[in-house]
């Protein structure tokens, strides 16, 4: 065994908390914070079942109960016939809530960055004036921004905008701020409602997202209001690899 593996083990041994509670918890516990803290770092092989077992004194039993509850979770990877591994942290966002997508970037210590792939104004057609609650003959904006987390792209935001809510929207720098931003300084959300499903992405898609053609993706539909006014309808699209909705219900 390593001097790391050794050290690795002697600080989860003294981490263990000793409040009353199962074994298994409390290791689960420790390990928990040692990847949320980033001691534990993202691909970095965990000590075995067998190490776990000689350095804390406990049950085989226990220690398989705290991996595979902590696989389950997604914090840990189990691959067969090489051990035990510290998963890749997904980004997430909350269910039931609007975010600025840089803020929960920035929230995660990681940099944002964007992409303005697209933007420009036109008549609104059938289906778009549908969305939006207006007449065929009315101007929107369209736009479709790339935004990367730590040079790795996120999401692609297509959206189409109530120009009559939101004038000056084509005239935004949304390399320097987001479309959330903007919107939200000219006409205020006050209420939304989103529609979430899995998707195949195009073959343009996984060109920007940097995926191939086999990986799922999670698409979010979203439209929101300012007042009685439809404001913005927004199709967001994220790889499924790198991405995932939290949420938290109350009793």
């Amino acid at each position: 065994m390593t001097d790391k593996k050794i050290s690795m083990l002697h600080n989860l041994f003294n981490d263990l908390s000793s409040t009353p509670q199962p074994i298994y918890a409390k290791l689960k516990q420790a390990i928990s914070q040692k990847i949320a803290s980033d001691e534990w770092k993202e691909n970095q092989r965990v000590p075995s079942e067998s190490e776990i077992v000689k350095t804390l004194g406990v049950s085989r039993m226990t220690v398989n109960r705290a991996l595979r509850e902590l696989t389950a979770e997604g914090l840990l990877v189990r691959q067969q016939g090489l051990g035990t591994f510290v998963a890749k942290k997904k980004a997430h966002s909350a269910l039931f809530e609007v975010h600025n997508i840089a803020d929960e970037i920035a929230a995660r210590g990681h940099q944002h960055k964007a992409e303005l792939l697209i933007i420009e104004s036109g008549r609104a057609t059938v289906e778009e004036a549908m969305m939006l609650g207006i007449r065929t003959s009315h101007t929107i904006f369209r736009s479709v921004v790339l935004h990367f987390e730590n040079d790795l792209p996120i999401q692609i935001e297509e959206r189409i905008v109530n120009a009559v809510l939101a004038p000056e929207y084509n005239q935004q720098d949304f390399t320097q701020h987001t479309p959330y931003e903007y919107l939200m300084s000219v006409a205020p959300m006050t209420e939304g409602e989103h529609l979430v499903e899995a998707v195949m992405p195009s073959t343009q898609e996984c060109e920007r997202l940097q995926i191939t053609t086999q990986e799922p993706c999670l698409q979010i539909k979203r439209r929101t209001w300012s007042g009685d006014d439809i404001v913005t309808a927004a199709r967001l699209v994220y790889p499924g690899s790198r991405f995932q909705l939290f949420g938290h219900f109350g009793r």
